[in-house]
């Protein structure tokens, strides 16, 4: 213990401050490692998010107590990756993140009381417009989206009415969204609004482009939806050849391609004829009179014409009668009646034109080569009538299909590299991780070796201990009995001229050449050199007091 504390003191402050340093630097450098091999990799929570989104985050984070981290200029929050599903689930609750926008929450903090229509009816409105901006945020490609609503209220005393409008503003990730899935978004935002049609909704993308010219006219439309039939109709015939002859050929070893010329004319026929021959009796009326009167004759005079020949009895003029039959019968006809309506529905396959390429077969030798062979014509034949049963050939028509025999080329050799990596057994995050690691156990040997150790050497060189002056004390003792043995001006002589007992000889010899003045006895020699031999480190420290003297 006095050896170090002696030690200590002939290093002196600034070395000691020195060594200090250097010893908490490696300390904390050794912690810094350990930590960062042993802490817990932080992986991407969410990414992109607006400044909002990222403050209600961070709050659910700090209220969780869960450590997280900010990168890419606050816009993506990281977490640890054993929580990375918890937490999505648990934002998800809490309808983050919510791109900024504000739905149907909005009823959920306001009050009712107070609040006057004019306000819940912008409420309602901003909610449809969040609600409606989160749906198409969903769509693949589209990184955001604002939507405004056009909602005209009606004026009293008015008939006509303003139909609703809305225009869309779309951030793309790269590419514009396609013709149908722009008509899906036109459709989407008409029906979550009352009395809205397609034809009012106006989508543009970040750079201005309007994504729905024509669409609200009635002619692009129809056309629009044409060309939707049509493709569909190509892709259906398509993929029943194929699946049609995988099942002999094998998976992936044939290609169709169907070009359809259809008819989208809409076709009304309306057509009426008679069957005079075909008479149905539909009612039959019969009438039957009979009609019976007598009439008396008598001459006429002036006598009759008086009042009291009125009363006079004519009971003897001769009288005459007369009776009358009448049948009548009026049958009604139904004439056979025949009426047609026909009707032609759009989309009526006029000419189809199918290509299939088909590939051979492959066999391998004994040696691992591959060799394509081509598949032979009556197979060949064999194949080209299954497909002209599978799409409908019709040669009145005109129909065309061609069936040729190619060697496919094999797209796993061509991606080989997409496979996971792997190097005995652990993954590329694996090995990284432990690269990581190596990397950083290098560096911290090579600062060990080139940094601290050179200055823990120099701090502790040319610096005596307290072992070696007490160790060195018959040493000193003996040089002093032997006063011939210090230099000339009362130096010693170095540790070079105190040779070996087994090298006697020489360090005579080595005298004599330095015509040193006396002659050192055989036996002071030996002594001197079994101190030597017994306590180096001693002996080494005194010649290094009496160069230090000297200088």
């Amino acid at each position: 213990m006095n050896s170090f504390v002696q030690t200590m003191r002939n290093l002196g402050p600034v070395r000691l401050a020195a060594l200090a340093g250097v010893a908490i630097a490696l300390i904390g450098f050794v912690i810094y490692v350990a930590s960062r091999l042993s802490g817990t990799s932080m992986e991407l929570l969410y990414g992109d998010l607006a400044p909002a989104d990222a403050k209600q985050i961070i709050a659910q984070l700090e209220e969780r107590n869960i450590p997280y981290q900010m990168a890419n200029d606050g816009r993506s929050v990281l977490v640890p990756s054993d929580q990375v599903l918890k937490l999505r689930v648990q934002m998800a609750e809490s309808a983050l993140p919510s791109g900024a926008t504000v739905g149907y929450e909005i009823f959920d903090s306001a009050s009712a009381l107070g609040s006057t229509q004019f306000t819940q009816n912008i409420n309602m409105v901003r909610a449809l417009e969040g609600e409606l901006a989160r749906t198409v945020r969903t769509i693949q490609g589209v990184e955001g989206a604002r939507v405004h609503l056009v909602l005209p209220k009606r004026e009293p005393f008015t008939r006509d009415q303003v139909a609703p409008s809305a225009s869309v503003v779309l951030l793309m990730k790269g590419r514009r969204l396609q013709p149908e899935q722009v008509v899906a978004v036109q459709n989407l935002v008409a029906a979550a609004v009352p009395g809205m049609k397609p034809g009012q909704v106006s989508i543009i993308d970040e750079r201005g482009t309007l994504l729905t010219r024509g669409m609200g006219e009635e002619g692009a439309l129809i056309a629009q939806n044409q060309d939707e039939l049509r493709k569909a109709e190509e892709r259906r015939l398509a993929q029943s050849i194929e699946q049609l002859l995988e099942r002999t050929i094998g998976v992936g070893k044939v290609r169709a391609e169907v070009v359809a010329d259809m008819d989208f004319n809409r076709i009304v026929t309306s057509r009426e004829s008679f069957d005079p021959n075909g008479q149905v009796v539909r009612s039959t009326t019969t009438v039957d009179e009979q009609n019976k009167s007598s009439d008396a004759v008598s001459n006429v005079s002036v006598q009759q014409n008086l009042p009291e020949a009125q009363f006079a009895g004519n009971g003897g003029a001769p009288t005459s009668q007369t009776s009358e039959n009448r049948t009548e019968e009026t049958v009604n006809y139904e004439i056979t009646k025949i009426v047609t309506n026909e009707v032609k529905e759009a989309g009526v396959v006029k000419r189809l034109s199918v290509a299939v390429m088909v590939d051979g077969t492959s066999t391998t030798n004994d040696a691992g080569v591959t060799t394509w062979q081509p598949r032979s014509d009556d197979e060949m034949q064999k194949i080209t009538s299954l497909v002209r049963s599978a799409m409908g050939y019709d040669q009145a028509r005109g129909d065309q299909i061609e069936v040729v025999n190619m060697q496919f080329i094999d797209p796993g050799a061509l991606f080989d590299d997409a496979a996971a990596w792997e190097f005995l057994g652990f993954t590329k995050a694996e090995v990284m991780k432990m690269a990581e690691g190596l990397g950083v156990a290098v560096v911290a040997i090579l600062i060990i070796l080139l940094v601290v150790r050179p200055l823990v050497q120099r701090a502790f060189e040319n610096l005596p201990s307290g072992a070696d002056q007490g160790g060195a004390g018959l040493l000193t003792a003996e040089m002093q009995s032997h006063p011939q043995l210090t230099g000339p001006g009362g130096g010693s002589i170095p540790a070079g001229m105190l040779g070996m007992p087994d090298e006697m000889d020489d360090a005579e010899e080595l005298i004599d050449i330095d015509k040193v003045e006396g002659r050192v006895k055989a036996s002071s020699l030996r002594k001197i050199g079994e101190i030597v031999d017994k306590h180096p480190e001693e002996a080494l420290s005194i010649i290094r007091n009496w160069l230090y003297q000297e200088s």
